[in-house]
């Protein structure tokens, strides 16, 4: 009457692989930084720099300049692709605006007085805690390069509004780089180049707020391209173009690159 082995546990009650957790438990790329960053690509407008809707504003005047006159339907279509390409390089927008190139140079230059006049009247200002953001990055050993697809008298005139000169080794408007600029990766890769700060573009991260910035990153080959959510686009059109990152604001970071994010 001795108990037989069957009374032994078996193998069966041991936990199986099912409970153990999966890397669907990792925290999401919002908090897992990419490793060894050296170069960090800045847009300006949106991103560094807040400008209250001064691009709308300048568009404005750029398309009467033209003969498109605010509250029509071809304003409005106009607009809407405005809107829709922030973080573009100008003068390709108004390529497809307007056809021709005498045409499309003539809306950009017209559209690039205006908004410098507004930057020089003092409508712009930094994105909260953006400077700080990039004095610690340069801190923490990292070269701080800041872009925009605005050409470059008026990004020098942001700079100096802002008393930005001097603040980063480099900084890049579309013409730099050979004319293109967003979505394409060349302004990133000219910073990659002209700066030597990374041995890899696995070393750059690029941070934007448009799903053109984010692009751009992407076709670098950047090993961090995060978005952020203080400009044009929203987290879906971020994600979508393919941001690794998603953050409040460009504040947000130097702790992530660290890795506390």
């Amino acid at each position: 009457m001795t108990p037989t082995t069957d009374t032994t546990p078996t193998t069966d009650t041991t936990p199986t692989t099912d409970t153990t957790p999966t890397t669907d438990t990792t925290p999401t790329t919002d908090t897992t930084p990419a490793p060894d960053i050296r170069l960090v690509v800045l847009d300006m407008a949106g991103t560094t720099v807040a400008d209250g809707g001064l691009v709308e504003r300048a568009f404005d005047t750029a398309a009467r300049a033209l003969g498109v006159e605010p509250g029509t339907p071809d304003h409005a279509e106009k607009l809407a692709h405005v809107r829709a390409t922030m973080g573009e390089s100008k003068i390709s927008v108004f390529r497809h605006l307007f056809g021709d190139e005498d045409r499309a140079r003539h809306a950009n230059a017209a559209f690039e007085q205006a908004y410098g006049a507004l930057v020089g009247g003092g409508l712009i200002a930094p994105v909260p805690g953006a400077r700080e953001a990039v004095e610690e990055l340069a801190a923490d050993g990292r070269t701080v390069v800041l872009t925009t697809g605005f050409a470059r008298v008026t990004q020098d005139a942001i700079l100096d509004a802002l008393g930005w000169r001097g603040l980063v080794p480099l900084t890049l408007c579309p013409a730099d780089a050979g004319g293109r600029g967003r979505p394409h990766p060349d302004m990133v890769l000219t910073a990659f180049l002209r700066t030597g700060a990374a041995d890899a573009v696995r070393q750059v991260a690029v941070v934007g707020d448009t799903s053109y910035d984010v692009l751009s990153g992407v076709r670098a080959g950047a090993g961090l391209v995060a978005g952020v959510r203080t400009g044009a686009h929203g987290d879906d059109a971020l994600r979508e173009a393919g941001a690794t990152h998603v953050l409040d604001s460009v504040a947000d970071l130097p702790a992530l690159l660290r890795g506390a994010g």
